[in-house]
């Protein structure tokens, strides 16, 4: 069992505070990381409620706040949707993953979660003009 760290970065400099996972596997594929981490950030939106959505993805009819992601009205935020997104994302360069400072470029690797390893998910941001 580990406790993971998650950070998001972006290529232009925003890192935000790491929140941690408990991850009883020591294995696992790059694919299901993802997932779990999707799934954790929804059931804490979907716990307290609200109409800002703090995750790595931004659901459909959202808005991009300073914040997070406004919801046009508060509600509930499906995590296999949520996931689906996040998969499809990584698949087309969207964000890149490290563990521990080492790229994983594959959704199917799998990846070693050892105690307070840290998984970053860095978020690239198109070029101007590019």
């Amino acid at each position: 069992m580990a406790m993971v760290s998650f950070v998001d970065e972006t290529t232009a400099g925003e890192r935000s505070a790491a929140w941690h996972l408990e991850i009883f596997e020591e294995r696992l594929p790059l694919r299901e990381v993802i997932r779990r981490r999707v799934f954790q950030e929804v059931a804490e939106h979907n716990a307290k409620g609200g109409d800002v959505f703090r995750g790595l993805m931004q659901p459909t009819d959202t808005e991009r706040t300073l914040n997070g992601f406004k919801l046009k009205e508060p509600r509930r935020v499906d995590p296999e949707q949520q996931a689906a997104l996040a998969l499809e994302a990584f698949s087309r360069n969207g964000f890149i993953v490290l563990v521990d400072d080492q790229q994983v470029e594959e959704l199917d690797a799998v990846v070693e979660l050892t105690r307070g390893a840290q998984v970053t998910f860095l978020k690239l941001v198109p070029l101007v003009g590019g």
